[in-house]
């Protein structure tokens, strides 16, 4: 299971970090959703994956660790919040400029004077 997990780590955070490279506001904006969804993935991960376990002390001899599940519930309210505000301005980018390029073009001529 913990091979599983670190591969699907590993796709989502490559996958994330292909789609930040690139020169669109939209695959930006995809790029970061996955790249959060790793970073959760992985902080939820290290609380160690077990299964029979409990969150709550004292029902069941083992108990998971609940900071891991706190701090991915707090991750994922920033990354919502993270993401609207990333996708407002990509559409607000675009109304003004024309298109979606972050390298600064504006109709295929440079911004600077």
């Amino acid at each position: 299971m913990e091979i599983i997990m670190a591969i699907v780590i590993a796709v989502l955070t490559s996958c994330g970090v292909y789609l930040l490279l690139r020169g669109r506001t939209f695959a930006i904006i995809l790029g970061l959703t996955l790249l959060t969804y790793g970073v959760n993935l992985f902080l939820f991960v290290s609380g160690r994956l077990n299964p029979d376990s409990s969150t709550i002390i004292g029902v069941g001899q083992q108990y998971t660790d609940p900071l891991p599940q706190a701090l991915v519930l707090t991750a994922i309210v920033i990354s919502f919040a993270m993401t609207a505000f990333v996708l407002i301005l990509a559409l607000r980018a675009r109304a003004e400029l024309g298109n979606d390029h972050v390298d600064g073009q504006y109709n295929g001529e440079d911004l600077k004077p």
